[in-house]
């Protein structure tokens, strides 16, 4: 049977990778024919593409951060052998709500942005695109435990997970950024 677990190095890596916004820039995730296969019609989309307009975590655009997290949970799922497919798509699209999240409650007086959020991506998402069944529920599903139901599927988790890792590998990474040039600054003052 073949390993499925990750290795010290590969979980190093991947950690690497979620703090690094550089390989998005340069679209290296763009080498893997297998990933485009599954997604190169979202990743072609106007809607999906109008997505850099927004920031999500630190300085990690909206856009940015769906591919990395779709694609880390294609990479888990394609290893273990679950839906890559499927799980690849709904990671694009799963902060598909379209607006500034920074500022949205201020301006429409809607709060509680983590709670509705996932609704606002899939009615987008299904506006947009056509889904599936499991796709939706990924979407739908993907703030647990902030949302009280988590998704039906083992490829759902995967998603849950590739999007905490990643948002907080992008938000620490700012942080980290903060951090740095306060001290330099202190330094130099």
């Amino acid at each position: 049977m073949k390993n499925k677990c990750f290795t010290r190095e590969e979980k190093e890596e991947v950690l690497r990778w979620a703090e690094d916004s550089y390989w998005i820039n340069q679209e290296r995730y763009e080498d893997d024919d297998a990933y485009l296969a599954c997604v190169e019609d979202i990743l072609e989309n106007p809607v999906f593409q109008s997505m850099d307009r927004f920031m999500q975590h630190g300085d990690t655009t909206c856009k940015a951060h769906c591919i990395k997290v779709s694609y880390l949970s294609y990479r888990i799922c394609r290893r273990l052998g679950w839906d890559y497919v499927q799980t690849a798509r709904a990671g694009l699209l799963h902060d598909l709500f379209l607006y500034d999240w920074h500022t949205h409650a201020k301006e429409t007086g809607e709060h509680f942005h983590g709670f509705t959020h996932p609704r606002r991506a899939l009615a987008n998402a299904e506006k947009y695109f056509d889904l599936t069944d499991k796709e939706k529920d990924m979407i739908l599903r993907h703030m647990w435990p902030l949302t009280p139901v988590p998704p039906k599927s083992r490829e759902g988790m995967a998603i849950i997970y590739a999007d905490k890792f990643c948002g907080l590998a992008e938000t620490a990474a700012r942080v980290k950024r903060w951090v740095l040039y306060s001290l330099r600054a202190g330094r130099t003052a």
